[in-house]
């Protein structure tokens, strides 16, 4: 099973994926306060001296007690999750394309004193950006298909995951910016 277990804090903002060990020891320990969605898995125990099988249903959503952190997210640059944002499509010439025949390109170019920052990067095809080069998309008569965005903190969780299940991405796309479309 490759399905990963939503964590939340206690607020109902997500956290971070969890596999099925590391939700268990958290419903061992009775560290979870509320969960939602369906059991996504059954792990079956040892028996009881009434002969009864212990048994952990896991959902597919959890709340665990804790700190609230800072209301601030940042979330990491990284070509994986930036690629995923734009759905493997050139921005500027709009193909789709294998992760390994793209490239993450700066709308604004860093010698020209852009910065690689979510909302100055986009997704682009190799011979796009070659074409570009050290311009902006005017100077180079392209246009860009979408305007790049930061994801928030459901979107990035969005990003990280590529088998969220339905109740997930139900819990998830509630808050999704309208920027990001689910493919």
């Amino acid at each position: 099973m490759n399905s990963k277990i939503l964590r939340l804090n206690k607020a109902g903002i997500p956290v971070s994926w969890l596999s099925r060990e590391e939700t268990a020891t958290l419903l061992v320990k009775d560290l979870i306060i509320w969960s939602l969605g369906d059991t996504v898995m059954e792990i079956r125990g040892g028996f009881n001296r009434q002969g009864e099988q212990s048994i952990l249903k896991l959902p597919s959503i959890v709340a665990c007690d804790g700190k609230v952190h800072k209301e601030f997210f940042d979330p990491p640059l990284e070509n994986k999750f930036l690629f995923r944002r734009d759905q493997n499509m050139c921005l500027y010439c709009g193909g789709k394309f294998g992760v390994h025949e793209l490239s993450r390109d700066h709308v604004n170019p860093l010698s020209r004193g852009g910065k690689d920052i979510w909302t100055n990067v986009v997704t682009s095809c190799r011979r796009c950006n070659n074409r570009k080069a050290d311009r902006v998309p005017e100077e180079a008569r392209m246009k860009l298909l979408a305007i790049p965005f930061v994801p928030n903190q459901y979107e990035f969780l969005y990003l990280c995951n590529h088998n969220v299940l339905a109740d997930q991405m139900e819990f998830l796309s509630v808050r999704f910016s309208g920027n990001i479309s689910i493919s």
